[in-house]
């Protein structure tokens, strides 16, 4: 080898290594950074020796996608997990001590001691105040309901605007990779920023990618639906002020289709959305329902009538009407509260006469009468007709019922918990094995390291010895 030779071949040595070191150097600088992936400087052979030719970014693209996915089942299965647990909460936790069903519970069997001793005034102030108990457990139920569906709205306004950001940066990280693509630069960090994107956006609405041409990416939504295809599509949302249980709340557009909500407490959607939609629009009215029926059967139950037609009597509304028996009578809960007369007489609990004299029972004014009373126990231990719409049976106790309602959200909330649980795991593990491929591993970067160490050792060495060489020979000629 000649000195020129030797001298070339150090140079390129030095050359490739601070390349390298310059690559192990970022890797192990973003080594914590979950949305970086490894890089790779790639050797080749040319008549100058070996050289960096390119580039490489480490990336599993089935891995990837398998990712996007779990981030979207995650998601939406832990937002309405939330959902449900705030349901939970507002019936009292998790023995359901708030509940409109415990509350029944309790005026049942104050109205079967009232039925043992009906000339008992302390009974019968501790009944009517069961009774109010029981309404206003109703009434809050209801508003927590609606409170839910709100928040819900509100969230997706918020989540919607975050999209059509998200959408708005994945345009120029995708132009981004484009154009060094084209060019042939390097477009290692332009596709880490649109690879981070892309979870992003999976976290708020399933999504599903095809890489074209020159690396550019088109997304769709999970139901086929064009998300982004050179430029965004339009995600469109309005929000509603307030909710009742006769309010509908607005869909969510994307290129003017409507986005689905999900369905389960393991749910079907994929991204915060769908979840969202689910319980607005699907869980709370399907429990509002529930709670309407509850107290449209009380209403029922302890109306008055004297021949003409029923009307309130202890349980009132604000219509002051008793409603369809078996159909469900929309936000009767919120508004339900016992006959203000009862306030002041609770005994007419026992003797009739809410709506007038014409209704009182005990016309004897008899402190031992209790077939009124008996008969509301009685009532309340058959059979009564509900809407089926509520997804409960058509035909039971008030109680069962009420307690069924319960065992309903249970359920739901149990399904959701263990789903939950489930995808959270997959999501750890997809997480995981895709950054044992892409991610950056410091033994491995620290090993390259010290082997680039000794190449320039090596490199150094050469010079060193060509360097004596050229002074010997300068030496030599003198």
């Amino acid at each position: 080898m000649s000195l020129s030779s030797a001298i070339n071949t150090a140079n390129s040595i030095f050359s490739n290594t601070a390349q390298q070191t310059a690559i192990v150097s970022k890797n192990i600088a973003n080594a914590s950074n979950s949305d970086y992936s490894r890089r790779l400087a790639m050797l080749g052979t040319s008549l100058n020796g070996a050289q960096v030719v390119s580039i490489q970014r480490a990336q599993n693209d089935a891995l990837l996608k398998q990712n996007i996915v779990s981030i979207s089942q995650a998601s939406a299965q832990s937002t309405l997990f939330a959902g449900l647990e705030t349901l939970k909460s507002s019936l009292g936790g998790n023995d359901y001590e708030t509940s409109p069903s415990t509350y029944l519970a309790a005026f049942r069997d104050s109205l079967q001691t009232f039925a043992s001793t009906p000339g008992n005034t302390t009974i019968a102030a501790t009944l009517v105040s069961d009774a109010n108990d029981l309404a206003n457990s109703l009434n809050k139920t209801s508003t927590a309901v609606q409170d839910l569906r709100l928040e819900a709205d509100k969230e997706i306004a918020s989540t919607v605007n975050t999209l059509n950001g998200l959408l708005a940066d994945f345009e120029s990280a995708n132009n981004g990779v484009m154009t060094a693509t084209a060019s042939g630069s390097d477009a290692s960090d332009a596709l880490d920023q649109r690879d981070k994107l892309l979870r992003q956006i999976s976290e708020i609405v399933g999504i599903s990618t095809v890489t074209r041409s020159n690396n550019d990416t088109v997304i769709y939504t999970s139901d086929g639906t064009v998300l982004f295809e050179n430029t965004p599509r339009k995600v469109t949302f309005a929000a509603t002020s307030g909710f009742g249980a006769t309010t509908d709340g607005q869909p969510i557009y994307v290129d003017g289709v409507p986005v689905a909500a999900g369905t389960g407490g393991n749910t079907s959607g994929e991204g915060k959305l769908s979840a969202l939609l689910q319980l607005r629009d699907e869980i709370a009215p399907k429990f509002q329902s529930q709670l309407d029926e509850v107290a449209r059967g009380l209403v029922e139950l302890f109306a008055e009538d004297d021949g003409s037609g029923p009307l309130p009597g202890l349980f009132t509304w604000a219509s002051g009407t008793v409603p369809t028996t078996g159909t469900i009578e929309p936000g009767i809960a919120s508004t339900l509260q016992i006959n203000s007369l009862a306030q002041s007489d609770p005994l007419l609990v026992r003797d009739g006469g809410f709506n007038g004299a014409t209704y009182i029972m005990n016309t004897t004014g008899d402190s031992g009468y209790s077939d009124l009373i008996d008969s509301y126990v009685t009532a309340m231990d058959g059979s009564l007709a509900f809407d089926t719409a509520t997804g409960l049976d058509g035909s039971s106790t008030i109680l069962d019922f009420a307690t069924s309602s319960v065992g309903w959200l249970e359920d739901l909330r149990s399904s959701a918990s263990a789903a939950n649980d489930n995808k959270t795991a997959l999501l750890s593990r997809t997480q995981e094995v895709l950054s044992n491929e892409t991610g950056v591993s410091m033994d491995e970067e620290l090993s390259l390291l010290l082997d680039l160490e000794q190449s320039y050792k090596a490199s150094a060495k050469l010079v060193s010895t060509v360097d004596a060489m050229m002074a010997a020979l300068l030496e030599a000629v003198r």
